[in-house]
């Protein structure tokens, strides 16, 4: 039986400590072929294939740096079209208005910083950031995360979570132990 999350559910999720990396990645893909999608692991250091187990495929950041790119591009050499063409024209040196060679240098400078710009306000927005408050911050032991300690929780909200079943499961695992987090 299938549960969603609502306004009743007593609990944001469960969460179970195990004892190893290896142990980890291997109840996380077991996660990931059961069929739960709002699951996430916890542990001090990366492991390899870790976030492809738990289901993590997007990558949402480089079409906001693309995109920040050629607005930068497009920014930066339209305010010099602009200035050198339309509002302040002068010929200087017998030049063109539209020297465009002598565009190219502040256009990729402009480039690159909307770029970088980009990159950081879309990193941090896709991660939630900056976020004080999280409810796996209410387990006791979660403070190990970023010690010696690897966990994996599993929502409430996840289409295929029953409080029983998903309890044994996560048991089944080889979890040292499986604890409901409050909200």
């Amino acid at each position: 039986m299938a549960h969603h999350a609502d306004a009743t559910t007593p609990f944001y999720a469960l969460m179970a400590e195990f004892d190893s990396a290896d142990a980890l990645l291997s109840a996380a893909t077991a996660v990931g072929k059961a069929g739960f999608t709002k699951t996430d692991a916890y542990s001090p250091f990366p492991i390899h294939g870790l976030a492809e187990a738990i289901g993590f495929h997007e990558k949402k950041v480089a079409p906001i740096v693309l995109a920040g790119g050629v607005l930068g591009m497009l920014g930066g050499y339209g305010l010099e079209y602009w200035t050198q063409v339309i509002a302040y024209p002068m010929n200087i040196g017998g030049r063109p208005y539209h020297s465009w060679v002598s565009f190219i240098p502040p256009a990729f400078e402009t480039t690159i910083l909307f770029g970088a710009f980009s990159a950081v306000i879309g990193m941090l927005a896709l991660n939630g950031l900056p976020q004080p408050y999280h409810p796996v911050f209410n387990h006791e032991r979660f403070s190990r995360a970023s010690q010696d300690s690897f966990f994996l929780a599993i929502e409430a909200a996840d289409p295929k979570f029953d409080p029983i079943g998903t309890r044994q499961f996560l048991a089944g695992l080889g979890a040292r132990e499986v604890v409901e987090v409050a909200h």
